[in-house]
């Protein structure tokens, strides 16, 4: 059930969950744990469908979960739904499922991503160590999409703003960056051509170990959450090819 809502900017509301539910959602200790969103495509189809989300942050003394929507007009079920929930409305989920927990024991972290990928980086830059290294890189559309994140005093959040969404922005970025030694902890998450690209700077370029990086896509231009699903058992959809 819908407690509360709040715009973060103009492109992602915060809506927080609780209610008599809360009690059956078994959290865990990953940064990233998403959820299967329930919703019902318009009618005549009117099709039951799911739509997957990060949690942004679960408190378990108020038993209630935030969950971010990118918002960017009436485009898709679940951010239209967001950008006008009224506390009381309903809404079913799925999971939590998870894969990433930052390593405490990492010399250095970096983080890549778009606007899809904020609730999970922010959620781990909470986590981190207060002596924690590192920089995060968030490419998104404009100066107003900016938000302040919390973050160790070591470790740089630096936005990347391009409007045109150049597939090499974020790869560019991750070239730049003054390379540490010791162990670089990877997270980089977001749109898919963009993830292909900096995959070829980590393991083409930098030669890192496939187990110090958690490289996903979360979505895909020019392709619905359906679409893209279906693409990740093909050629396409693939952000590491099976060896």
């Amino acid at each position: 059930m819908v407690v509360s809502s709040e715009w973060l900017s103009p492109y992602l509301v915060r809506v927080r969950l609780g209610g008599p539910g809360f009690a059956l959602f078994g959290d865990r200790p990953e940064t990233d744990k998403y959820v299967k969103l329930k919703f019902t495509t318009p009618p005549p189809e009117s099709l039951p469908v799911t739509r997957t989300y990060t949690v942004r942050r679960v408190d378990a003394q108020s038993q209630t979960l935030d969950i971010d929507f990118v918002v960017h007009g009436s485009e898709g079920l679940a951010a239209p739904w967001a950008a006008v929930a009224e506390p009381g409305a309903v809404l079913s989920l799925l999971g939590p499922g998870g894969g990433y927990l930052p390593n405490p024991d990492a010399d250095w972290y970096l983080f890549a991503g778009d606007l899809s990928a904020v609730p999970a980086i922010a959620a781990a830059l909470e986590t981190l160590p207060e002596d924690a290294v590192g920089v995060a890189l968030i490419e998104v559309d404009a100066e107003d999409a900016v938000l302040d994140l919390a973050a160790p005093p070591g470790l740089e959040v630096r936005w990347i703003v391009d409007s045109t969404h150049d597939e090499e922005t974020l790869a560019d970025a991750v070239r730049a960056v003054s390379w540490r030694d010791g162990h670089v902890e990877v997270f980089a998450h977001g749109e898919r051509e963009s993830m292909k690209a900096v995959r070829r700077v980590f393991f083409d370029e930098r030669g890192l170990e496939r187990s110090h990086v958690s490289l996903s896509g979360y979505w895909a231009r020019g392709r619905t959450e359906d679409r893209f699903q279906a693409e990740k058992r093909e050629p396409i959809g693939q952000i590491i090819p099976a060896q």
